[in-house]
């Protein structure tokens, strides 16, 4: 690990402030993917800023009858909490099926947005990656892909988004707030928060340069059942190859979002609309615009049945 300078934020602007006048300054909350990334060199942050003192840990109830969750609930106390599990019920199963107790100890909810790939070839420095280190090409394709993206992909990347949590919060239109460095907030949809490569596969969300995440918003719940199901190669503490939030309704309408399959929790419109006449249907939709690689081709099927499997759970 590189030497760093440290500081602990007083407010969250000073936060933001400084995050914009330390060029390769990086906030640092639970740590559980930081740091491994600078362990392995992969980050190498010049400035830490210690944001855990700025009282982002509380759950409350919105105006609207939502919820506001802060940047720095844990997932473990997010998980259990009683609204959540009662009224978001989705969000809580999602959080109890991704790593262990222990990393959901510390692992905080802004955090868990913003985690990076666990793409092999990113963690893997003696591999040219474009998320590393940007121009340098994509190993992954043409190379072992049996985990990697088959849906929003592009010639220069396709590495999924690791989060279980995200899933969720897509499924149930959570809104991100941030704090800028010169004071001013604003609200990004979570559907527009998560970039697809492009191009720019380095540029991973929509925050600018010093934006400080405070807050994810919920919207009033929405009823109705709450289904997460995580396919993966072992029973605990693995990323999904395929995973599958659902929430509908008893008369078929609905939401579904999926993970493990792209990069940034994959949700479609039409997918949504087609659920009332069925998993066929809403499938069909979802990976429309699948490019798979002959390593992975698999997992297009694996949506399909497993989302076949949360639909006819559902309806009991």
């Amino acid at each position: 690990m590189r030497a760093f300078t440290f500081e602990r934020a007083r407010s969250i602007r000073s936060a933001a402030e400084s995050a914009s006048n330390n060029p390769g300054s990086k906030f640092i909350a639970g740590g559980t993917n930081l740091l491994d990334l600078m362990k392995l060199e992969i980050e190498v942050p010049t400035h830490l800023i210690d944001v855990n003192g700025l009282g982002l840990d509380k759950i409350e109830a919105t105006s609207d009858g939502g919820l506001r969750i802060g940047a720095l609930v844990r997932n473990t106390d997010l998980a259990a909490n009683d609204v959540v599990r009662r009224h978001y019920g989705l969000l809580s199963r999602a959080l109890v099926a991704g790593a262990s107790g222990q990393l959901r100890n510390k692992a905080t909810t802004a955090g868990n947005l913003l985690q990076r790939t666990r793409c092999p070839y990113f963690y893997d420095t003696a591999q040219p990656c474009n998320k590393r280190t940007p121009g340098s090409g994509c190993s992954a394709i043409g190379g072992v892909t049996r985990q990697l993206g088959v849906i929003g992909t592009s010639e220069a990347c396709i590495a999924t988004h690791p989060s279980d949590m995200a899933v969720a919060m897509r499924a149930l239109d959570a809104v991100i707030e941030t704090t800028r460095p010169d004071g001013t907030s604003r609200s990004i949809p979570i559907a527009e928060f998560h970039h697809l490569p492009g191009d720019v596969p380095h540029i991973e969300t929509a925050l600018e340069k010093g934006e400080m995440v405070t807050a994810v918003i919920l919207p009033k719940p929405i009823g109705g059942k709450h289904i997460y199901r995580k396919v993966r190669d072992r029973a605990s503490y693995a990323f999904a190859l395929v995973s599958v939030g659902l929430v509908i309704q008893a008369d078929g309408t609905g939401r579904v979002a999926v993970g493990g399959v792209a990069p940034k929790p994959w949700r479609v419109d039409a997918a949504d609309a087609a659920l009332p006449d069925g998993a066929k249907a809403a499938w069909t939709q979802l990976m429309a615009d699948a490019r798979p690689t002959d390593d992975n081709r698999f997992k297009v099927t694996l949506v399909e049945r497993t989302l076949a499997a949360v639909i006819e759970e559902a309806r009991g």
